[in-house]
């Protein structure tokens, strides 16, 4: 039998007064919050190399990984990297204390999401796009890495990396994926060039 925390549980009690008169809920919320729901934290480099065992070969940091350099310097490396983590994220459902945020924000007359993470967990807990702010990014969208003003696109809400390859490059392609490669290949070269690399193994 698990032993409670008197001390946790004396703080829920002092707040819940508040949260109950409140008219409006703030929730900031960092890497903790997915740890529930079996995301990785990444706190100390155990955590980080154990869900990813080759970048602990490579010595690499998690700080040092996350960098948009990597699609200049490694392609396969920096598409490896996101595109599981992408996988990871999308895959995984959010955990019960999401529905409890969620009924309560949701007797209140306004909230707000302030978050770190970037695995877009609010929104799959059905919490409001625009009630959310991601202080750090969202995995599930491209951005130009040159400076270029064109506004993020939502490849990665659509499809996922596996799947867009296959449209991109299939021999066979129907008019509608052939329009699709084109679009792609014309709106933002950078992508289709890097995902080529990925397809034919450079």
């Amino acid at each position: 039998m698990r032993k409670r925390n008197w001390k946790l549980q004396s703080q829920i009690d002092q707040i819940k007064p508040f949260l109950n008169s409140s008219k409006s809920i703030l929730i900031a919320a960092g890497a903790g919050i997915g740890v529930d729901s079996d995301l990785p934290d990444f706190r100390g480099q155990d955590g980080f190399w154990k869900a990813y065992p080759p970048l602990a070969k490579l010595g690499l940091k998690f700080e040092e990984m996350a960098n948009p350099r990597w699609f200049y310097d490694d392609p396969h490396l920096a598409w490896g990297f996101y595109g599981h983590r992408f996988g990871s994220y999308k895959s995984t459902i959010p955990h019960a204390g999401f529905s409890i945020l969620k009924k309560w924000v949701l007797s209140k007359e306004s909230f707000f999401v302030f978050t770190s993470n970037v695995d877009g967990q609010f929104q799959s807990a059905g919490f409001q796009e625009e009630n959310i702010f991601e202080c750090h990014g969202s995995i599930h969208f491209l951005q130009c890495l040159a400076n270029c003003g064109q506004k993020k696109i939502g490849l990665f809400r659509l499809i996922s990396i596996s799947m867009l390859t296959k449209i991109l490059f299939w021999k066979r392609a129907s008019s509608y994926l052939s329009r699709l490669r084109k679009f792609c290949q014309t709106k933002y070269p950078h992508v289709f060039r890097s995902l080529l690399g990925i397809v034919q193994g450079r």
